[in-house]
């Protein structure tokens, strides 16, 4: 098992590329399974969870391609072909679901497609519940019956799902993605409301549009979707990833440098931008991506509180706090969309972080300098926040589990070292 070590105290300075986001190309690929010609997907990331899924989908009889690379490097931008021609197995296993919670996502398109489907109850990141309830109360509502045994979901809906009216209970991004799937071959008109409306989803929409969906309301809380009886091929281009670009813009804030993200969308990450603004870094559009700098200026302490988009990204809390960490002043972090979300504070206190928990809420006095230190990463971004911090750190810091970072972030310590960083890759003994 690998680790990363940092030694921290240097300034990032130079072009990062931001590549394809690992989570609209999820449930991207999950669209294959709606139609029996050849979806084709480019600037694919190379990411464990791409793997699983592609995995996922091959044991449901979809044959899954690389076609070819849009980046020199031979990793940026690949191109992948997924053709359902048949779907040979409507069960999605525990062994291969429990790897990734974005697994669920098979569950509505093959109910679709076949009228039945059986998924495992998924896995993920230890951050939460996050339970699928929503997901089986949208399907219901469409016309499937539900049953839940034994650690599976089992979805029948034999003569077809049927179009409905489906107010979400609370703002789910995975569940309106199902449900928007599922709802493509229903009969009928669906509309949803109190829908998610994060970019990844109005980027799963355009897809879908492409392939002969019928949706309107993209990009807003009340989609309407026409079922068709067909869905075709298509191609399509998947966003930049609005979390790698939040990330790397906190990277260059945390260690006072200047970066150029290449590719990002300032428009993708507005909320992240507009803190970041306060606390002192400057961000802003430029040719081809996105410029971000703090050189000369003290980095300010701001309150920030996650939100369903368009508000601040739950995704990049754990960020915000390493570069809190240091900030000038005093900040308080409330994060309202997991429960178990602060699981990095330790960590970060490990490295001189004065963190105070109290419920959903961590309160952050900021300190002249972090130190390096042996940390655990125990999720996904909570292996960034610790890079970040060892960014920052005095010292050395080696970061262990990085298997969570595997799963979200291609190839980062060599984007980091491209601008400066003193980080490698090395082997945990």
């Amino acid at each position: 098992m690998d680790k990363i070590r940092i030694r921290g105290g240097h300034k990032l300075n130079g072009v990062i590329r931001i590549g394809g986001a690992k989570n609209a190309a999820l449930p991207l690929m999950a669209a294959s399974l709606l139609t029996d010609e050849a979806l084709v997907l480019s600037n694919v990331p190379h990411l464990a969870d791409i793997t699983t899924m592609a995995n996922l989908l091959g044991q449901h009889g979809v044959k899954v391609s690389l076609e070819g690379h849009s980046g020199d490097d031979g990793h940026a931008g690949r191109t992948i072909s997924l053709a359902a021609g048949k779907i040979t197995n409507t069960k999605a296993p525990y062994d291969l679901v429990r790897r990734m919670r974005a697994s669920v996502l098979v569950l509505g398109p093959i109910v679709a497609r076949e009228g039945e489907a059986t998924v495992s109850l998924p896995g993920g990141c230890a951050i939460g519940t996050r339970p699928v309830d929503i997901h089986l109360s949208g399907l219901e509502a469409l016309g499937a019956e539900i049953e839940v045994e034994a650690g599976y979901i089992r979805a029948s809906a034999p003569k077809g799902l049927r179009g409905a009216q489906y107010v979400f209970p609370k703002v789910s991004v995975g569940a309106t993605e199902n449900l928007i799937l599922a709802a493509c071959l229903a009969q009928g008109e669906t509309i949803f409301e109190n829908a998610a409306r994060e970019p990844e989803i109005t980027d799963l929409c355009e897809c879908l549009i492409a392939m002969g969906a019928k949706i309107d309301g993209v990009g807003t809380a009340i989609l309407t979707i026409t079922g068709v009886d067909r869905l075709h091929g298509a191609e399509h281009a998947i966003m930049p990833d609005r979390i790698e670009a939040g990330t790397y813009a906190m990277a260059a804030a945390i260690t006072g440098g200047t970066v150029e993200l290449e590719g990002a969308r300032l428009d993708h990450i507005d909320a992240a931008a507009a803190h970041l603004r306060k606390t002192g870094t400057m961000i802003e559009t430029c040719n081809g991506g996105v410029f971000v700098s703090r050189e000369n200026t003290d980095l300010r302490s701001v309150d920030v509180e996650t939100d369903p988009y368009p508000a601040f990204p739950t995704d990049l809390q754990a960020q915000f706090m390493a570069l809190m960490a240091t900030a000038r002043g005093t900040s308080v972090i409330t994060e309202t969309i997991f429960e178990n979300r602060f699981m990095h504070v330790p960590e970060l206190q490990r490295m001189g972080a004065e963190v105070t928990l109290q419920g959903n809420t961590a309160t952050l006095r900021g300190v002249d300098q972090l130190h390096g230190a042996p940390v655990m990463a125990s999720d996904l971004r909570a292996s960034a926040s610790l890079v970040l911090a060892g960014l920052a750190a005095d010292g050395v810091t080696e970061v262990r589990r990085i298997y969570h970072l595997d799963r979200g972030y291609e190839r980062l310590e060599e984007k980091l070292r491209i601008v400066g960083a003193d980080v490698e890759r090395v082997e945990d003994s």
